[in-house]
C-alpha cells in the first residue's frame, strides 16, 4: 500500500508563491509518475501538474503553465510543487497523486493513490 502526504498549503495574498510538497511511503512500485491536481468546492478534481519517473518530462494544465513548476526528489521519494503569481482561481485544495507509468497522466482516474489533499487560499 502506498501513502502520499502533502504539505505547505497555506492563506497567500494574489501575486504571491505557495511551495506544496508530497512524500510517498510504502510500496512505491517504479516507474511510477507523480502529479497533483486541484478541486475547488462544487467543481471537478481538475489536473495541474504531473513528472515522470525520472524527472525529464513534465505535464501542465493549461491554467499553471507558467506560472507553476513540478519536480522531484527520487532519494526522499518526493514530489514538489512551487507555484508562483497566484490568484483568487487558484484557490483549491491541493492533492498529490501516484500511478504506475506515464498513461493518461492528465487523467484523475489514472492514479491509483490519494493524497489526503492540502487547502491553498489565494486572497484577493
Amino acid at each position: 500500500q502506498v501513502q502520499l502526504v502533502e504539505s505547505g498549503g497555506g492563506l497567500v495574498q494574489t501575486g504571491g508563491s505557495l511551495s506544496l510538497s508530497c512524500v510517498a511511503s510504502g510500496r512505491t512500485p517504479s516507474p511510477y509518475t507523480m502529479a497533483w491536481f486541484r478541486q475547488a468546492p462544487g467543481k471537478e478534481r481538475d489536473f495541474v501538474a504531473a513528472i515522470n519517473w525520472s524527472g525529464g518530462r513534465t505535464y501542465y494544465g493549461d491554467s499553471v503553465k507558467g506560472r507553476f513548476t513540478i519536480s522531484r526528489d527520487n532519494t526522499e521519494n518526493a514530489t514538489h510543487l512551487q507555484m508562483n503569481s497566484l490568484s483568487p482561481d487558484d484557490t483549491a485544495v491541493y492533492f498529490c497523486a501516484s500511478k504506475y507509468g506515464l498513461g493518461g497522466v492528465a487523467r484523475a482516474t489514472s492514479y491509483e493513490h490519494w493524497g489526503q489533499g492540502t487547502q491553498v487560499t489565494v486572497s484577493s
